[in-house]
């Protein structure tokens, strides 16, 4: 180990210069920086996010439901940098903890707000009836393992992502502590997947929709750079034919999709307002407009 030894302060004050790829938007106090109204489309849902593992996972809930018929769950997806952007006056009204996603349901008589990923998943699921099974055994095994996956990528994404991909230097301590757990949690998925053709047992579900754009990006070795290689995310082998499986469906990728600002042009619709947007909209047709 080479890391300074560290003697925390008796009272801790925030150095804004703590580096690291989102410093400029960390800060230790909630409420807005600035006034700014947000926007608001035709559609009954209205959803401000961004294409984070995160803000996918209710893309993909959208896409699936309209494939499966639900007309009523057209949306409109409104793009919010996390640049400073998540501290507006709008969309801390309609989530006061300035994360994505966040959503506003205007399908009744009055609006109301939803934040929270998993929240989300479980309103748009009861309120059309799909994807989480009505009671019993199944439904508490959906929600076990969508709540699992609420609890656990914290340590994967803030925890193994921030000093893997993101933190001002490397300490060893810090990427070995959350790489084990992290790997512990990868097993934990592969030896459900093992007996399960999805996470939940033999129906896909929302917590197949939570725990994929964070597991499934992983073992894709799509999310922080070379991290699968680090993590033999390949040696996991249930969990490898899972994501496949999920991967290749059509409404997870239309979901993947939205809201992403980074990649392959062709793989970019920023924002979706109609769903002949994935035809004409996509970034590199924007582009070539402009």
């Amino acid at each position: 180990m080479t890391d300074a030894p560290y003697t925390p302060p008796k009272v801790w004050t925030w150095d804004k210069e703590n580096g690291g790829k989102f410093a400029s938007t960390n800060r230790p106090i909630a409420g807005p920086t600035h006034e700014k109204e947000l926007p608001t489309g035709k559609h009954p849902f209205q959803l401000y996010s961004l294409a984070t593992p995160n803000g996918q996972k209710v893309t993909i809930m959208f896409e699936e439901l309209l494939a499966a018929g639900h007309t009523g769950a057209e949306y409109d997806a409104w793009l919010i940098r996390i640049d400073g952007n998540q501290f507006g006056s709008g969309f801390v009204d309609v989530n006061p903890n300035s994360k994505i996603p966040a959503l506003i349901d205007r399908s009744g008589d009055k609006p109301f707000r939803v934040f929270e990923s998993g929240a989300i998943l479980v309103h748009l699921a009861e309120k059309f009836g799909a994807f989480l099974p009505k009671g019993g055994e199944a439904r508490a095994e959906t929600l076990s393992w969508l709540f699992w996956q609420m609890g656990s990528a914290p340590f994967l994404g803030g925890g193994f992502g921030h000093f893997y991909a993101y933190a001002p230097t490397r300490i060893e301590y810090a990427i070995d502590r959350y790489a084990m757990e992290t790997k512990r949690q990868l097993d934990v998925l592969d030896r459900q997947l093992a007996n399960n053709e999805f996470i939940a047992g033999k129906d896909y579900s929302i917590a197949d929709m939570a725990i994929f754009p964070w597991y499934g990006g992983l073992a894709e070795s799509a999310i922080y750079g070379d991290a699968g290689t680090f993590l033999d995310v390949q040696s996991y082998k249930n969990l490898q034919r899972w994501t496949k499986a999920i991967a290749a469906r059509p409404a997870v990728k239309r979901g993947r999709m939205v809201n992403r600002t980074s990649g392959d042009p062709a793989g970019q619709l920023r924002e979706r307002h109609d769903a002949s947007d994935f035809d004409t909209n996509t970034q590199d047709k924007v582009e070539a407009r402009s």
